[in-house]
């Protein structure tokens, strides 16, 4: 079981330089989990393709609906105290320490790429380029 972040669950439908990788982790440990954030952030990052005309609608709803598959049952929360704490003390977003929180709480790695919280967080952030083919 894995924490992934929204950039993750991106990468695994939309082409990028890190699909490989993000097919990769789910061939590894198909168990992912995410704070429920994950749904309002991936339906902006679909949004915006949309809106730039790179997706159709109808795709980015068919990638949301396979998103959705993949994480049901699979979404959990954290504690307000908890996430201000760890975005207090690491200047990394509320939004980002959501993804941290859950990591910690289930004492399994997040999944991420983003370097800010990857060197904030080196106990429980690992990178997604450990799973490159």
């Amino acid at each position: 079981m894995i924490v992934v972040d929204t950039n993750i669950i991106v990468y695994l439908y939309l082409p990028s330089p890190f699909t490989n990788a993000a097919q990769a982790a789910l061939v590894k440990d198909a168990q992912w989990i995410a704070p429920h954030l994950w749904r309002s952030e991936v339906r902006n990052v679909l949004s915006r393709y949309v809106a730039q005309h790179q997706l159709s609608l109808d795709l980015a709803q068919g990638i949301m609906q396979e998103a959705e598959l993949l994480l049901r049952q699979n979404e959990y929360e954290s504690s307000s105290a908890q996430i201000l704490q760890l975005a207090f003390s690491s200047n990394c977003t509320a939004y980002d320490c959501e993804f941290v929180a859950l990591a910690q709480n289930f004492g399994i790695p997040l999944v991420t790429m983003d370097r800010q919280v990857l060197r904030a967080f080196p106990q429980t952030a690992i990178a997604l380029d450990r799973f490159a083919p």
